[in-house]
């Protein structure tokens, strides 16, 4: 069984790779696009990787409470954080969203390039109240564009069935701009862990909850109010 884990493990990489520069390549035209078209034309390389995931690794997913999703205007995603996979499969689990990211991310070869393309929310994590600056003025104006904004209140993957400090950059947001935060937990780590070769076949569950109101709220109070809804529900995961 190992044995079959690590040919597919290696199969998925390798095609995962080569499509990746071809894409990223190919896709730079997109650039002359408007934001949420470009976006859409972008996530066909998400969508082919998930693919690549159900049909070589075996990874599929179900996602409980979709219904908590807001029919309309925009809202903060604030989501566990385990491994790449989430990345990945959100672009198609949600409406068009802007990432919050380190900078360093922009750099890689052809990754980068798919990432700069989607309208991140690029911070330095160094820069202090800065880094919060940014996250309320990019924030603000991605979702004047139409896009929902998704953040990783850790900061970092950790690993499945740890916890990491929440950060305020969310909350923040949140109460600056008094739209609603949606937070999600998931188990992806258990199959997909983070840096490791290794992907294991299986279903991954993301669970959506109710979306948390934050108008007249404090960050503090907010982001309190995702991190226990958010680990209470990894207890059930």
């Amino acid at each position: 069984m190992y044995l079959v884990i690590l040919f597919r493990s290696l199969l998925f990489l390798a095609i995962q790779i080569v499509f990746t520069a071809v894409f990223a390549v190919a896709a730079l035209p997109a650039m002359l696009l408007p934001p949420i078209p470009r976006y859409r034309f972008v996530g066909i390389w998400a969508r082919t990787v998930m693919v690549l995931a159900r049909v070589i690794l075996g990874i599929r997913y179900r996602v409980v409470g979709s219904e908590n999703l807001p029919a309309t205007g925009p809202a903060i995603v604030m989501s566990k954080h385990q491994s790449a996979w989430e990345t990945i499969a959100y672009q198609l689990i949600f409406p068009p969203l802007s990432f919050v990211l380190k900078k360093e991310l922009l750099r890689l070869p052809f990754f980068g390039w798919g990432l700069a393309m989607i309208s991140p929310i690029a911070i330095d994590r160094e820069a202090g109240r800065e880094a919060l600056r940014d996250i309320e003025v990019q924030g603000a104006d991605r979702m004047a564009k139409g896009f929902w904004v998704l953040i990783f209140p850790e900061g970092t993957r950790v690993g499945h069935g740890e916890k990491g400090k929440y950060n305020i950059g969310g909350a923040w947001l949140a109460a600056k701009s008094g739209v609603p935060v949606i937070p999600v937990a998931h188990n992806a780590g258990r199959l997909w862990p983070k840096n490791a070769l290794l992907k294991r076949p299986g279903e991954i569950t993301v669970a959506i909850g109710p979306a948390i109101e934050t108008a007249g709220k404090k960050p503090g109070a907010i982001n309190s109010e995702v991190e226990a809804w958010i680990e209470a529900e990894m207890h059930k995961l």
